[in-house]
């Protein structure tokens, strides 16, 4: 077994396990597969603790599949087992997950920030859905600052009318 990250109190994760790795300003994801070892999409940029340069990983269109160990892919930065959509989407079988994860190390495969990132990837891996909530969740967050600034807008337009009229 594996030793014990210092920034991970509990014990070892299980294989087929979803780990999420809290760098700078967004989460970067990878699939324990045991002894210690992750399978990750790694961008060009993603380096363990590497912060604002990891973001620079949004301009490449290209990534390769890395089998590490989690405390080298986590660096400095806390992580945790997040395994969050199993009551959603039953995982598929262990075997199958690190199978799949196994065969696509060292392979170079499309990278796309909104549609094909690490959290894309392990999703696909661990359940058969590829799917990342950050990307929803910055979507949502972007539709609302767009509504909220809308109506600033129209209540800044109002306003200016109102005083006009009053004029």
């Amino acid at each position: 077994m594996a030793s014990r990250h210092p920034l991970m109190p509990w014990p070892e994760p299980k294989p087929g396990d979803l780990i999420e790795i809290f760098r700078p300003m967004y989460s970067h994801w990878a699939i324990y597969v045991g002894d210690g070892y992750v399978i990750h999409l790694a961008p060009p940029s993603e380096i363990a603790g590497a912060g604002v340069a990891s973001i620079m990983s949004a301009l490449t269109d290209k990534a390769i599949v890395k089998k590490e160990l989690l405390r080298v892919v986590a660096g400095r930065d806390k992580f945790r087992v997040n395994n969050k959509h199993d009551k959603e989407y039953t995982p598929l079988p262990l075997n199958k997950i690190i199978q799949r994860a196994e065969e696509l190390v060292g392979q170079e495969v499309l990278y796309k920030l909104t549609s094909e990132n690490c959290e894309h990837f392990v999703n696909e891996l661990r359940y058969g859905v590829a799917r990342s909530d950050q990307v929803t969740d910055a979507i949502k967050a972007a539709g609302l600052a767009t509504v909220g600034l809308a109506a600033l807008g129209l209540v800044g337009v109002m306003f200016s009318r109102n005083r006009k009229q009053k004029q």
